[in-house]
């Protein structure tokens, strides 16, 4: 048995053009809504530089609000603290599990609760 419900997927390293982007968040939540334990998907997405904006930051959050009847919460990396309600909540229904990115203010990570 598994001791965590967070599936992490990678979409930054290397960069994913959008539409590859948005077919891997398709099967990730596919995936999770099929599993016994997973609930939550971590998309790391990279927090862009100074002359190129964290396009895939982006992609990834308006694929989320597309995708609103999947998902519980989309909650950016910059908001992942025990101090949301919404991640108090998550939290609460899914498990306390230590998680290295809970409070880091890391902005360049998304995470999805699904339904």
């Amino acid at each position: 048995m598994t001791t965590t419900y967070i599936y992490t997927i990678d979409i930054a390293h290397p960069p994913l053009v959008s539409h590859v982007a948005e077919q891997v968040l398709f099967e990730a939540v596919q995936m999770v809504r099929n599993s016994t334990y997973l609930r939550v998907i971590k998309v790391i997405h990279g927090i862009g530089s100074p002359d190129k904006p964290a396009v895939l930051k982006s992609v990834v959050q308006n694929w989320a609000y597309r995708n609103r009847h999947r998902i519980k919460a989309c909650i950016a990396g910059e908001e992942y603290s025990l101090f949301n309600p919404i991640v108090q909540k998550m939290r609460a229904q899914c498990g306390q599990i230590h998680d290295i990115d809970l409070g880091m203010a890391n902005a360049g990570i998304t995470v999805l609760w699904i339904r």
